[in-house]
């Protein structure tokens, strides 16, 4: 069993799951950019999967472009949410505005703050996997 590839799919899965029970269980509305990362995550939670079945150590390859894409979208979102001057910058034009915060814990963890640890942690498991390989 490979470590790696076993994080990688769990945080894909959580966050998938995570992102499903804000919009169906606590009827949380998605904005804009809230999609765009639900479009690159859901793929990861099963590509991952059945990564992690038929131990194919060479997924990196797939997963990285993904993740790296999902990086930089949350840590715009996030930027969106957390800097002011960002605001006036933002593309949800109808709509659920992206500057808004269904959740803010202790100050600064968001949904997409939620969403780039998961981009983050599985692009560190995926960069891990390359260097064995």
């Amino acid at each position: 069993m490979n470590k790696s590839l076993a994080l990688a799919w769990l945080t894909a899965l959580i966050a998938m799951l995570g992102s499903l029970f804000f919009s169906e269980v606590r009827h949380f509305i998605p904005c804009t950019l809230c999609w765009y990362q639900r479009i690159l995550m859901y793929p990861l939670a099963f590509i991952l999967g059945i990564a992690f079945y038929k131990n194919d150590t060479h997924i990196y390859r797939y997963v990285l472009p993904l993740s790296g894409i999902g990086i930089v979208l949350s840590s715009y979102h996030y930027a969106l949410q957390k800097i002011p001057a960002m605001q006036h910058v933002q593309m949800c034009q109808s709509g659920v505005p992206c500057t808004g915060e269904y959740i803010n814990w202790l100050g600064f963890i968001t949904i997409p703050f939620l969403a780039l640890i998961a981009f983050v942690i599985i692009t560190i498991c995926m960069v891990i996997l390359r260097k064995k390989a």
